[in-house]
């Protein structure tokens, strides 16, 4: 054992060119200048830039030339809404990124400091920054490992590096063994040599998964497609427009001058600026906003808004087990008796060979499992020789209230019985119980004790020790699959183990080792197709690094899967990075709590279902919002250009389209306060659908608009009608702007809900008071003749009317559209069942 510990040494000492008196100072610098500093770099960047990219992209281009129009035709008060919701916005979004910390900062944080080294034959304390490879360096208990390192002299160490690796436990290491930079040292003193610095760590190559990672929001895809989708109509209808007028003028009319040019420019810039849906992107960030606010009362934390969308499109929820579906906590269970032992006997001494003060996990899970803790107070504990990993066992000598003395003692079952020299039938039994934990993923500790100082030893039993199942951690994934999640176990612990707690709470137990999965050298972020589908057909995943949960969530995003992912400590950053919603849990790490989208204060996952209903809601709001938003710009654009080409006719003044801009989009971002329905499924941006669905919406607007253009025009060539009632062309400009406002917000109450528009969830008081003192306000402008023609009451009953009855047309539309789109969606899932069984054997070709 001493030969195979010496050559160890020398060969760790060999490998990087150092002595056990460490390096000279020399070659400490010659090797700095090689390797570069023990520290994290990154490339930062600036605020400026940052503050500056939520001004890029189709829909604040879009909003950026309406403002740049309005003050090119000097329409401030205009100007000044658009670059107030322009700025609100962007500073909506640039608070919520400054908030979340940055997540290589806190893994720099996780960094020792100082450092123990050996130079030159002395010791002395340096920074960790400058520790190089072969470095010599001392790890004490209680101090940050600083750097990856083969441990080359001392008894033993226990480390605890569940922050990096997932163990539940600390590590028992001993000469020839590693240690990772960040991880803390509970017991014992070692020298170890350095092995790798910065970024070469294992340490550091969690910081450069994290770095890389990051999926784009799906949201800010949707969104970037419907901005291309308005600007390209936008142009291509003021393209028509300009050409239309510039025909009429110069061929038709024969009367042009540079004036009109700047006539018709003006006005198409006008209707531009209308068109262009200048508060979606303030509406969607006060939306998740609220939904941020609210979260926040139930102990989630957001950290990235679009975190919140993302959460409502969720089918994939891979949970770490430690901590998160357990509680963490080592657990005595029913011991195995031998003998005459009884359980409370065997527990009682296994708690007297353990000691409180040690702060070790398995004693502290021995001795909570005595019934009656009192008992312990009978009895002194006069030695203790704790564990190590070479007799890995603990013992201690006691004395009782009458002076009696015994030895007792617990560890690995192995040894304890080999002590005990138990004869063959008992030792075969006291293996099949070891066994039999095992396979559930127990520990097992043999306990024994001694009246004669050690000279022999009765076995007493077995003591099984679990990490249990949180208590709501069952509950709460039966909500997630009700809701439509598959949740996969995350661990780094062994397969058994993950199987054991999997089938405890009623998740599948087809677990997957991870290094099955990737083998060696294998790039997580170009996983095979094979792999991939293995992934995706796992129920969980066991023995996982940090690089194996980045490439699983990696792997299920490529399989058109929107992930979310939850962890607590360092080796849990890149994947909680890279999912489309990082999940940090309650007593999370800086780093896992800086790359996550949303951070839980209360333990357990229960907070998640809150937070899935609640961005189901969000969700459900934003693409009502969209689908109306969408539709009432084809509505203004059509059928402004339509009735300058077929009618001659300008359907609209230019006041009239800043008023119907302003009276459309102020109010309606009160919709972030609209009651919805949860769905039971994922919802996600289909971007097609949404699309097809605000066309047609438009479609039948434009109609509608259209119909009470045609009533107007014959109308007015009606002379029974012209008696009742006499109507204008300026009458008729105003009756067009009385019905865009009040269809256009009526057809909000429309796109709100997939079902009947009368049928509940009703509008919120805030939404339904914000559009009807709009309304309101649009009748008292048509009625008392404010920036445009009075126009008769009855003329206003009249047009409500007419867009109330069109409010049912568009209702029918709706829901048959939406039926037919369910049904060609079930249409595809059973086609895509049907191909996907394997064909029966007695089945003909």
């Amino acid at each position: 054992m001493a030969e195979e510990t010496s050559k160890a040494t020398d060969d760790a000492l060999k490998q990087w060119a150092a002595s056990k008196k460490g390096l000279t100072s020399g070659e400490a610098q010659k090797r700095l200048a090689q390797y570069g500093p023990n520290a994290i770099t990154a490339k930062e960047e600036s605020l400026l830039k940052k503050l500056l990219g939520y001004f890029w992209g189709p829909i604040p281009w879009m909003i950026e030339v309406a403002a740049l129009l309005s003050l090119l035709v000097q329409h401030w008060i205009d100007f000044a809404i658009i670059m107030v919701l322009l700025i609100y916005n962007a500073g909506i979004g640039f608070w919520q990124e400054r908030k979340a910390a940055n997540a290589l900062a806190a893994l720099k944080k996780g960094l020792a400091p100082k450092a123990h080294v050996e130079r030159d034959g002395a010791w002395s304390t340096i920074d960790a920054a400058d520790l190089v490879p072969g470095d010599v360096v001392r790890l004490r208990l209680g101090e940050i490992v600083p750097a990856d390192v083969a441990l080359v002299e001392g008894d033993y160490i226990s480390i605890d590096q569940s922050a990096l690796t997932g163990e539940s436990l600390p590590v028992s290491k001993k000469v020839g063994d590693s240690a990772y930079s960040g991880s803390i040292a509970k017991q014992g003193e070692m020298i170890a040599v350095v092995t790798g610095t910065g970024s070469n760590t294992f340490f550091g190559r969690t910081a450069k998964l994290v770095a890389g990672a990051g999926a784009k929001s799906h949201s800010q895809q949707a969104v970037m497609r419907i901005g291309d989708f308005l600007i390209v109509m936008a142009i291509g209808l003021s393209i028509l427009l300009i050409g239309f007028e510039l025909y009429r003028d110069i061929v038709v009319q024969d009367a042009w001058h540079w004036s009109d040019a700047v006539k018709i420019l003006q006005f198409v810039l006008i209707l531009v600026i209308a068109s262009i849906p200048v508060a979606m992107p303030a509406v969607l960030s006060v939306t998740m906003a609220l939904g941020a606010l609210a979260l926040s009362k139930k102990k989630a934390i957001v950290s990235r808004l679009e975190g919140i969308e993302e959460m409502a499109g969720v089918d994939i929820l891979c949970s770490d087990k430690t901590g998160t579906l357990t509680k963490n906590q080592l657990t005595l269970g029913d011991p195995v008796v031998f003998g005459d032992a009884t359980p409370e006997a065997c527990i009682l001494a296994g708690a007297l060979a353990s000691k409180k003060e040690n702060d070790d996990a398995i004693d502290l899970a021995v001795i909570d499992g005595v019934k009656d803790p009192s008992t312990l107070t009978g009895y002194t504990q006069t030695d203790f020789t704790p564990f190590d990993p070479v007799h890995k066992r603990t013992q201690a000598t006691i004395t009782d209230a009458e002076g009696n003395k015994e030895t007792v003692t617990k560890g690995a079952p192995q040894v304890i019985t080999a002590m005990a020299k138990l004869d063959k039938a008992t030792e075969e039994k006291a293996q099949k119980a070891v066994d039999a934990m095992a396979a559930k993923g127990f520990r097992a500790l043999g306990v024994a004790s001694s009246k004669d100082a050690g000279s022999t030893w009765t076995f007493l039993g077995i003591l099984p020790l679990y990490d249990p199942p949180r208590d709501d951690s069952k509950d709460t994934i039966r909500q997630a699959q009700e809701h439509g999640l598959q949740v996969k176990m995350v661990t780094g612990d062994d397969v058994a183990i993950a199987s054991e707690i999997a089938g405890q709470l009623g998740m599948g137990t087809h677990i997957q080792a991870a290094n099955d999965l990737f083998k060696e050298g294998s790039d997580p972020d170009h996983v095979s197709d094979q792999t991939a589908e293995a992934i995706e057909k796992a129920e969980g995943f066991a023995r996982v690094f940090p690089e194996h949960k980045y490439g699983i969530v990696k792997a299920l995003q490529s399989r058109g899967h929107i992930v979310a992912m939850t962890g607590d400590g360092v080796n849990d950053a890149p994947a909680l990075k890279q999912a489309d919603c990082g999940i940090a849990v309650s007593g999370a790490t800086d780093a896992a709590r800086a790359a996550a989208a949303l951070i839980l204060t209360a333990p357990g996952l229960s907070v998640i279902i809150t937070a899935i209903e609640e961005a189901r809601q969000i969700f459900e709001r934003i693409m009502s919002y969209t689908i109306y938003r969408i539709a009432m710009t084809i509505d203004i654009m059509f059928v402004v250009v339509l009735a300058t080409i077929f009618f001659d006719f300008r359907p609209l003044t230019a006041v009239m389209i800043i008023a119907l801009a302003l009276l459309d989009d102020i109010p309606i971002m009160t919709i972030a306060y609209d009651n919805t329905r949860i769905d039971k499924k994922p919802v996600r941006w289909e971007i097609r659908r949404v699309l097809l669905c605000s066309s047609v919406m438009g479609i039948l607007a434009v109609a509608q608009s259209f119909g009470l253009l045609l009533i107007g025009m014959a109308w007015m060539n009606d002379p029974d009608l012209q008696a009742w009632i006499p109507m204008d062309q300026a009458h008729l400009q105003t009756a067009v702007f009385l019905q865009l406002v009040a269809g256009g917000h009526l057809m909000l109450f429309v796109t709100r809900t997939k079902g009947f528009f009368l049928s509940p969830p009703l509008p919120s008081m805030t939404l339904f008071g914000a559009i009807l003192g709009t309304q309101v306000f649009a009748v008292l402008m048509c009625g008392f003749g404010w920036l445009m023609p009075a126009l008769p009451w009855t003329v206003i009953a009249l047009v409500w009317g007419y867009v109330i009855v069109w409010m049912f047309i568009l209702d029918v539309a709706k829901l048959g559209l939406y039926r037919l789109l369910e049904d060609r969606a079930r249409h595809r899932e059973k086609h895509l069942e049907t191909i996907s069984q394997p064909l029966h054997p007695n089945a003909q070709p």
